[in-house]
């Protein structure tokens, strides 16, 4: 089990634990992760594992995870929370979020989308 620590930069987040619990899989990521909170029930992340076209749809993505973090955000920016620096980070994440699709629709373009071909 392998521990990740590069969120840790406030007291809040100092005391959130985050393991990945599996080995890689054949695109070289791991695909299920513990979120340890204090005082709360640990949570799995797991996300997608294998080709949707053999496994289905059995995990969440990174388009998933990002459109969760860009509506909090969103939010944040429409109360009494808004800053520069929420601006900032929701545009970098909005960017990402293309990339994935971009890569998405380039895959599905050349019909290998869903399955393990490069």
């Amino acid at each position: 089990m392998r521990e990740i620590i590069s969120h840790r930069v406030n007291p809040a987040n100092d005391k959130i634990s985050i393991h990945v619990i599996d080995e890689p899989g054949a695109g070289g990521a791991n695909h299920e992760y513990d979120v340890l909170i204090p005082n709360r029930d640990n949570m799995r992340i797991s996300f997608q594992n294998g080709p949707i076209a053999e496994n289905g749809v059995n995990g969440i993505t990174q388009e998933v995870l990002l459109a969760i973090v860009i509506d909090r955000l969103e939010s944040f920016q429409k109360g009494s929370f808004t800053c520069r620096e929420n601006a900032m980070a929701l545009t970098k994440l909005e960017e990402a979020k293309l990339w994935l699709f971009r890569r998405t629709m380039e895959r599905m373009t050349r019909g290998v989308e869903g399955t393990n071909k490069v």
